[in-house]
């Protein structure tokens, strides 16, 4: 029972790490853009959140009602202000774009906020647990994973089922082509970050409640998302999702075995996939 509940763990936090990975499988799957600056997004979001909760005396949950929207309008902006214009054939300009900006936030988050550590407070919310089949789970970390599975399921639909999803298919596959067609793809380039800024505005916010930040701790997170996609298969989200949860069970497995092994048992796991089959084990190809 104790090494079903190591991964029952596991899978739960493996469900923050998918959350972290959305945004990067989103804007590669339709741009081929890797945002350096994601991870320092997902602070920014937690800041954001902080603000709100402290300004408007407002809950960290509740604080998305307006976290959502500033983060969704800050991607639309940015990618059309500033990412659209590195876009091409070389990938370096917007890699090195994006390195800036996560200097910049880091520095700017540092000026206003200091290296003080900051966590959200949920209340009760955060030590609730239910039992299920004699386990006791978080109700916090199940409603997590479930906002993830629920975001990924959700994005399915938009991308399958509308006619923004049919653009965005049809910009990721041929952008020429699709410019022919009518379709204007520095909005829906715009669109795209703007979503995955609004998964990342998530993401921070269950961030600061699940553990303390500061304005350095963004690269981490981003490293953690990079490991998610790759690991699912770039551009495919379920295949995130699933990325996610190996991810989220070899660290709790890890931190099982000894609390020094948590980080590493991750990092060779993804090692291990990435020898084993270098597209991921859900590329999109097959998706």
């Amino acid at each position: 029972m104790e090494g079903l509940d190591t991964i029952v763990q596991g899978v739960l936090l493996g469900g923050l790490y998918a959350m972290f990975a959305v945004g990067l499988s989103l804007m590669f799957g339709i741009m081929r853009l890797v945002n350096i600056a994601h991870g320092d997004f997902i602070v920014l979001a937690a800041y954001l959140a902080l603000l709100v909760s402290e300004g408007l005396g407002l809950s960290p949950l509740a604080s998305l009602v307006l976290v959502v929207p500033a983060m969704f309008g800050l991607g639309y902006a940015l990618q059309r202000g500033v990412l659209n214009r590195t876009l091409g054939q070389d990938i370096l300009p917007p890699l090195l774009v994006t390195f800036g900006l996560s200097v910049i936030l880091q520095n700017l988050l540092l000026e206003f906020f200091s290296a003080d550590s900051r966590k959200l407070s949920q209340g009760s919310l955060e030590t609730a647990s239910l039992t299920l089949g004699g386990l006791s789970v978080g109700v916090m970390p199940l409603l997590v994973f479930c906002c993830a599975v629920a975001i990924i399921g959700g994005l399915q639909l938009l991308f399958y089922k509308t006619a923004l999803g049919r653009a965005f298919r049809a910009t990721s596959d041929d952008q020429q082509t699709a410019q022919l067609m009518g379709i204007n793809n520095a909005h829906i380039f715009g669109l795209a970050m703007a979503l995955a800024m609004a998964v990342v505005a998530i993401a921070g916010v269950f961030l600061a409640i699940r553990t303390s930040f500061d304005p350095t701790v963004g690269p981490a997170r981003l490293l953690y998302g990079f490991e998610a996609v790759i690991i699912g298969g770039l551009g495919s989200l379920w295949g995130t999702l699933a990325g996610g949860v190996i991810l989220g069970v070899a660290q709790a497995v890890g931190a099982k075995l000894d609390p020094g092994w948590q980080i590493l048992a991750g990092h060779l796991v993804f090692l291990l996939i990435l020898i084993v089959r270098p597209r991921g084990l859900f590329p999109r190809s097959v998706d």
